[in-house]
């Protein structure tokens, strides 16, 4: 059992939730500790990459259905967002509004110019 308390931003309406998790683990191997990590840990990965990806890209609303494309797409917009985050942004989401706006941007952000490159390269 996992009990959760959150305030919505806009309203400040509070909310408490129960849920109950179900596992085939040995009580030795899913105490309570053990599980409230997991549960963490899933989150972390939600929070972290997938919902910047539905909300950057609106993933969840895409309508790319045919062979390969949903999971090429995902792989693409995967590496755009772990490119970003590797070169340090702190917001995905800005850098992303701002290397839409001026496409030169991209291509120094990427270092794929010759005046974006430092010094010796070729």
């Amino acid at each position: 059992m996992i009990e959760r308390e959150s305030i919505e931003k806009k309203t400040g309406k509070c909310t408490h939730e129960v849920v109950y998790g179900v596992t085939s683990c040995t009580p030795e191997k899913a105490n309570a500790e053990k599980i409230l990590k997991t549960n963490r840990g899933h989150w972390r990965i939600e929070n972290s990459c997938h919902y910047v990806i539905d909300w950057n890209y609106h993933e969840d609303r895409c309508r790319i259905r045919a062979g390969h494309g949903p999971a090429n797409i995902t792989r693409l917009r995967r590496f755009a967002v772990g490119l970003i985050k590797s070169k340090g942004a702190h917001c995905v989401a800005q850098k992303m509004r701002e290397l839409i706006q001026n496409t030169r941007l991209v291509f120094d952000y990427l270092k794929m110019t010759k005046n974006s490159c430092a010094v010796g390269c070729s």
